[in-house]
């Protein structure tokens, strides 16, 4: 896990930063399977979401971090989620 946070850090980070905007956190796992890294984005729509993920795919830069992070990479989940309709008074 520590060689890949550098890896993502120096090399996907960036290019993120630059194309997908400003990340609502990172997480590393704790309890449960271990060695996971979570990153979640908020995105306007689905059409946003599809947009900037073009960006970054056709970034120059992001084709080195996917060969520097690949050999530690097993497993990769996409999710795209939204906001459940619940008030925080009725949870």
């Amino acid at each position: 896990m520590p060689q890949f946070l550098d890896v993502f850090q120096r090399l996907a980070l960036p290019v993120l930063m630059e194309t997908l905007g400003h990340p609502l956190g990172f997480w590393t796992s704790l309890v449960g399977p271990q060695n996971q890294f979570v990153h979640l984005w908020g995105y306007d729509d689905l059409a946003d979401y599809e947009r900037r993920s073009r960006a970054r795919d056709a970034h120059p830069d992001f084709a080195a971090y996917l060969a520097a992070s690949a050999h530690l990479i097993t497993a990769q989940e996409t999710r795209l989620i939204r906001t459940a309709p619940l008030s925080a008074a009725q949870a």
